[in-house]
């Protein structure tokens, strides 16, 4: 590998722009909506609702999805009112991303989700969830 960061098959691509797996969550007290994707194809798709009923279960089915998928990224979606002001749920959502960072050691990126309810409104069923994460992590994409 050349000393400048560069990969030796293209020259053009730093090593820190390789393409990474995402996973995207969607954080709610009964369930949180999970998405997956990558720098790659940058497209988000709905992946799975986590909903066990302790937060051991939760983070059990987080497990299995961080050791299935083994992200690079995780991207959280922090919802704020439409002024920009936090509020109760802001704080349990960058909570639950300092929770992702410490327990499996994967980069976060926090997202502004205040829209992504509006968009999905009119969807109802179980997988509502999972569309939502797949919002944000595309919103992720498209700024980046």
């Amino acid at each position: 590998m050349p000393e400048d960061g560069t990969s030796a098959e293209n020259d053009a691509t730093p090593v820190a722009a390789q393409h990474l797996t995402v996973l995207a969550f969607d954080f709610g007290l009964k369930r949180i909506g999970v998405a997956v994707g990558n720098t790659l194809l940058k497209q988000a798709q709905p992946l799975s609702i986590v909903s066990a009923a302790t937060n051991d279960g939760k983070f059990a089915e987080i497990a299995a999805l961080m050791a299935s998928w083994q992200p690079g990224l995780c991207v959280v979606g922090v919802p704020v009112h439409p002024d920009g002001a936090e509020h109760e749920m802001t704080q349990r959502c960058r909570r639950f991303a300092n929770q992702l960072h410490g327990r499996y050691g994967v980069a976060i990126a926090l997202i502004d989700e205040r829209y992504t309810s509006a968009v999905l409104v009119q969807r109802r069923g179980e997988h509502v969830d999972a569309q939502a994460a797949a919002l944000i992590l595309q919103q992720y994409f498209d700024g980046n």
